[in-house]
């Protein structure tokens, strides 16, 4: 049994959700995600795990893929159309810290390979690439 909360989100707007199937979240910050691109006015569209990306993992030395989280398409404060690609994770697995465990390091270093992947997918796409984390989900305590 897993920690996370795990689960298929029952998409609201199906107009805004371009992706493949009934999105699945893998943890709470997921789904509160969902939840925000399917109810805000300034998402015009969203998809889950729907881009695959190709990276050298770091331990192994072989290619593999990457899935980011989210491809979102929103209107900005000046009206413009912006399109990003979106990974939720713990602040915890998204940099290498004082007294941080082996392993912990490790899952840190996979994932700078991914995300250095993804940004230079991106910038090829004219996309940009964001990693959120607690504190930009958090912000004043709320989600």
């Amino acid at each position: 049994m897993s920690k996370w909360a795990q689960g298929v989100y029952q998409v609201i707007n199906s107009k805004k959700y371009v992706g493949q199937g009934m999105p699945r979240y893998r943890s709470g910050w997921e789904h509160s995600f969902m939840r925000f691109c399917d109810t805000n006015d300034n998402i015009m569209q969203w998809a889950s795990e729907s881009i695959r990306i190709p990276y050298l993992h770091p331990l192994t030395g072989k290619m593999t893929t990457y899935v980011p989280d989210f491809l979102i398409t929103y209107k900005t404060r000046d009206n413009t159309l912006r399109a990003e690609l979106i990974e939720i994770k713990p602040k915890g697995q998204s940099a290498i810290t004082e007294g941080q465990k082996p392993r912990d390091r490790a899952v840190v270093a996979v994932n700078y390979a991914k995300w250095d992947a993804a940004t230079k997918w991106c910038r090829n796409q004219g996309l940009t690439f964001r990693v959120i984390t607690e504190d930009d989900m958090f912000k004043n305590g709320k989600a």
